[in-house]
């Protein structure tokens, strides 16, 4: 579904990715991890169109979208949970899930049905709920998209570990219908229980790539890019 083809992104002349790869297959999800600054989250803005890689290419479906503006690669069917999750505080929780609703697949009864603290506070604005409920609501509104890739920056940071646990839930609910997923996380545990396949980046490259068991019996990996004991 999505190729990420040797990338180079830069903010202004700092050169940020360096000649970053990776794949996203039909169905799968797939995770990155890294340490804060390895450029998880500048992959994740490359991918989106938010910052364009100079080099590199961004194949999504056969289609070559690295050069495309970001309202258009969205409206081919890629979405984005965006760090900090960058909910309209003023909106009530419905007008924020209802902005790019599109039909077909989830509905607002399926979100509800998915994320019933969303139902209780339909009508509160945004900037009212809790950050594990804005992060619910984030996702729920990447969801009413029905876009067919959905990239996750970071949905556990400063979450409590139970509403953690929850989200953990939501996404392995998401991978049992098939939706493929791109998760950028520092919250191991997270990762390896959602994730088919595992990035591991440094410093703007990917130097490790495998499957979660063979990361979980790779203690120099875990302990010198991951701080994992």
């Amino acid at each position: 579904m999505l190729d990420v083809e040797a990338i180079h992104t830069y903010y202004g002349d700092s050169h940020v990715l360096h000649g970053v790869s990776l794949r996203v297959g039909a169905g799968e999800a797939v995770a990155v991890l890294g340490r804060n600054g390895a450029g998880k989250t500048t992959a994740i803005r490359s991918i989106a169109g938010f910052t364009p890689p100079r080099a590199g290419r961004v194949v999504f479906e056969g289609e070559a979208i690295e050069r495309w503006p970001a309202y258009r690669i969205a409206r081919r069917g890629l979405a984005v949970v965006p760090q900090g999750r960058r909910i309209f505080a003023p909106l009530s929780v419905r007008e924020n899930l209802l902005l790019g609703a599109r039909a077909q697949g989830f509905t607002l009864e399926r979100i509800y049905a998915l994320f019933p603290r969303l139902r209780e506070r339909e009508e509160q604005s945004g900037g009212t709920l809790s950050g594990g409920e804005q992060q619910m609501l984030a996702i729920g509104r990447a969801l009413l998209t029905n876009s067919r890739l959905i990239l996750l920056d970071e949905p556990s940071e400063g979450l409590a570990p139970l509403i953690v646990r929850e989200i953990g839930r939501i996404l392995l609910a998401l991978k049992a219908e098939r939706l493929s997923l791109l998760l950028v996380e520092q919250n191991y545990h997270l990762a390896l229980r959602v994730a088919d396949r595992v990035y591991v980046m440094s410093k703007g490259q990917i130097v490790w790539e495998g499957t979660p068991a063979g990361l979980e019996a790779d203690e120099e990996v875990k302990r010198r890019y991951l701080g994992v004991a």
